[in-house]
């Protein structure tokens, strides 16, 4: 075991000097996080030296400490060069904080270490997780139910609270002299963190508004009356005002009024109201006389009932007993990879991250690895090797955590009879139960997802009943990847692939056979699946849509990226959802439009990675063709009108302390061609903490069953590319009227934790 220093020591009076002011700091921090006088956040506070493990031979000792701020990680580093906001991250960022031995890292590197001490902080973007050792049981413990507190306090905090978190921050961050009173440069630089470029008389102008003490400083209620000036919403005043008495509250039958008239609820009601007034007025006397005041109302605008996206659709609410070839299924592409397919890295944990973001079909590329165990690598390029067994360990481990509904296992299989027969006993002794091995009741159609709970599927080439071995004649027929299939080919005359009964056998319901073309008069038994390259199913879909769309009534297609895409990119999914494809698979590590687009449909139905494909794609009748769009049951035409209001807290792109973004607006239809569809407001110079755009765009839609609205905001440059800001994408069908605020996400699909939009969302029959 390697030894533990000291932290180095201050003198007395400086020791107590920053121990006054961090405890009152961080018991102010502490108390709006609900977690006051607790244990943990208290070690966490005073901090704890760790070992980081990279290596067999790189462990290092380093100091860790949660700062005053309670959402910020300080760690040590002994690198003379690095800046000091490289030392920090930010509890925000952190996806999961996983005890014991449950990551690569610590699998390979700290076996000698008893799992007790150990824990991992796993981040939500592509950072490579954070492997750490504890000197001790009890220290490891507060780590790891410190960290897991804060964030879920976090996650559930009103987004007022988590903006006065975020201001109160930034107060603390330009306060330079740690003095607690903010003077007039301090709070100029202030302006800058939060994203605002004011001139200075206009800053002079709040400053000595605020300055009731002519000190020529703002402390203590100056402070907080500075952040109620800063955070004052006039479009909200505005709506509320004409929805209120003289004295400023909203009675019961006003807020009835406004959930009819605005927000165009199917149960607004007195109940309706009443459970709102219950959950968001946070003035008790108020909430007595069953009323509402502005900042009720502008909590529940900002909550999950205000949100554009209907909460009803956070659940699973679809009908899941229908046959699997009836959904649209979360699917990933080379699973495996954190980055490109020619030179990236291989890794467990891209599968369980594409497993915790819903996904219910991953890919394993199988090959011969040494010691006569399988790895999984993407072949003939020089990306790295997992074993087999591992990622099958981890599917078992995470497949369920996320959706209780099937996972199925894409193999592309290129193993020798040998290590096919390792790896069919290592889906059977691993997986155990949760493998399907045999058929269910129904002999005319799949399974549906409910049926299925908690089952995993083997998609891969079967024997037929009389051959223990065959030549997979088909095999080179269904590689993804071109390099890999001449590879193949090349070496099929004298090295033909075979398939092990033991591996056959785990194959029910995903029969892998090659596609032969659309025959009505003899259809394919419903086990079967083809596999599709993104051209030639674009080509399908455009030439032969209808026919495409009776295919999938029964068999499941899945569809693939082109083997050109060697960056990783992603084709547009929504081609192939258009003719009822269910296994369109994207590669989950690489942001973009795209990925956006998947995330934005597959929130539906309670994230749990299956969508119930509207009915004219489940009808065997159908004459649907996205391609050509004729008057039938899907066209149920629509006028989408959206008036971009306001935005709030974007957040800075350039982190440059001068860098003030200019945002604009882009609001995205997606559906089938002739609804695909773009608008953008004005750009906004120099304010991305409370833009004003009040403009308002009208879009026709044929088909809004298969239409996506996607809202992203960017920094405009006029010399260079517009940055990305921020991005939010839903199915037509889980839009809300009325007043509406937009939580963006990141590029990665993550929350931030307090930048919206502010929208009126009208929909009428065309």
């Amino acid at each position: 075991m390697q030894c533990f220093l000291r932290a180095p020591k201050l003198n007395k009076s400086q020791e107590n000097v920053l121990l006054e002011e961090s405890q009152k700091v961080a018991a102010l921090n502490g108390k709006r996080l609900g977690l006051q006088d607790d244990n943990d956040l208290k070690f966490l506070l005073r901090g704890s030296h760790l070992l980081k493990v990279k290596s067999n031979s790189w462990r290092r000792e380093r100091f860790y400490k949660l700062q005053e701020d309670c959402k910020t990680i300080w760690q040590e580093s002994k690198k003379m060069l690095r800046s000091p906001e490289s030392q920090l991250f930010s509890i925000e960022d952190i996806q999961d904080v996983r005890a014991g031995h449950k990551t690569e890292g610590m699998e390979k590197y700290a076996k000698d270490v008893p799992e007790y001490r150990c824990f991992s902080i796993i981040f939500k973007d592509q950072r490579k997780n954070l492997d750490l050792i504890a000197s001790s049981e009890v220290d490891a413990n507060h780590w790891v139910a410190g960290l897991g507190k804060i964030i879920a306090k976090t996650n559930s905090m009103s987004q007022r609270q988590k903006l006065q978190h975020w201001i109160h921050a930034c107060l603390r961050k330009a306060d330079k002299n740690k003095d607690n009173k903010m003077s007039f440069k301090e709070l100029k630089n202030f302006l800058k963190e939060v994203n605002i470029q004011v001139d200075d008389n206009y800053a002079r102008q709040i400053f000595e508004q605020c300055d009731t003490s002519q000190t020529d400083t703002l402390e203590d209620d100056e402070i907080e009356v500075f952040y109620k000036l800063l955070t004052e919403r006039e479009e909200i005043d505005q709506i509320f005002s004409q929805y209120s008495d003289a004295e400023q509250i909203m009675s019961l039958d006003n807020l009835v009024r406004f959930l009819q008239e605005e927000q165009r609820e199917e149960d607004a009601g007195p109940e309706l109201a009443r459970s709102l007034i219950e959950r968001y007025e946070p003035n008790e006397t108020i909430k007595k006389e069953l009323a509402m005041t502005k900042d009720g109302f502008l909590m529940y605008l900002l909550s999950d009932d205000g949100n554009v996206f209907d909460k009803a659709h956070r659940q699973v609410y679809q009908d899941m007993t229908k046959p699997l070839s009836h959904y649209f299924v979360s699917s990933s592409h080379n699973t495996y990879l954190m980055e490109d397919q020619l030179t990236g890295p291989s890794s467990t944990e891209a599968y369980i991250r594409a497993l915790t973001k819903g996904c219910r079909c991953v890919e394993l590329d199988c090959w011969d690895g040494p010691n006569s165990e399988p790895v999984i690598y993407h072949g003939y390029t020089l990306t790295s090797k997992i074993l087999f067994c591992d990622v099958i360990k981890a599917i078992k481990n995470y497949a369920f955590k996320t959706s209780p509904y099937p996972v199925i296992l894409s193999l592309e299989n290129h193993c020798s009879i040998e290590q096919q027969k390792t790896m069919a006993h290592h889906l059977q002794t691993i997986l155990q139960d949760a493998l399907l091995l045999a058929p269910l009741d129904s002999n005319k159609y799949l399974p549906s997802p409910e049926q299925l709970k908690g089952k995993i599927l083997i998609k891969g080439k079967k024997l037929s009943a009389e051959a223990e071995e065959v030549s997979d004649e088909d095999e080179a027929a269904e590689m993804e990847d071109e390099s890999v299939k001449i590879e193949v080919e090349s070496k099929k005359t004298t090295d033909k692939l075979k398939l092990a009964k033991q591996l056959s056998d785990t194959i029910v319901y995903c029969k892998s056979v090659h596609f032969e073309g659309f025959d009505d008069s003899s259809p394919r038994p419903f086990n079967e699946m083809a596999s599709f390259s993104e051209s030639k199913a674009l080509k399908l879909a455009q030439e032969s849509g209808t026919s495409f769309i009776h295919h999938n009534l029964k068999q499941l297609s899945r569809i693939y990226p082109a083997g050109w895409r060697t960056d990783s990119s992603n084709y547009n999914p929504i081609d192939m959802w258009n003719v009822g494809c269910q296994i369109v698979a994207l590669n989950f590590q690489t942001k973009g439009t795209e990925m956006d687009m998947y995330q934005g449909l597959f929130q539906e139905n309670g994230f749990c990675g299956y969508v119930l494909k509207p009915d004219f794609l489940q009808d065997q009748n159908s004459k649907f063709n996205p391609k050509h769009i004729t008057e039938g049951p899907w066209r149920t035409r629509k006028k989408l009108q959206v008036k971009v209001i306001s935005g709030q807290q974007l957040p800075k792109v350039n982190k440059s302390q001068n860098s003030i973004v200019d945002p604009r607006v882009i609001v995205e239809i997606h559906g089938v061609q002739r609804d695909n569809d773009k608008k953008q407001t004005r750009v906004i110079d120099n304010n991305g903490f409370n833009p004003n755009w009040k403009e308002t765009f009208e879009f026709e839609i044929d088909v809004p069953k298969l239409a996506l609205v996607r809202f992203m905001v960017e920094d405009f440059d006029a010399s260079t590319k517009n940055d990305f800001i921020g991005q939010f994408t839903t199915p037509f069908t889980s839009l809300k009227q009325g007043y509406r605020h937009i939580h963006l996400l990141t590029k990665n699909g993550d929350s931030y934790p307090s930048a919206t939009l502010f929208v009126h969302i009208n929909i009428l029959d065309a």
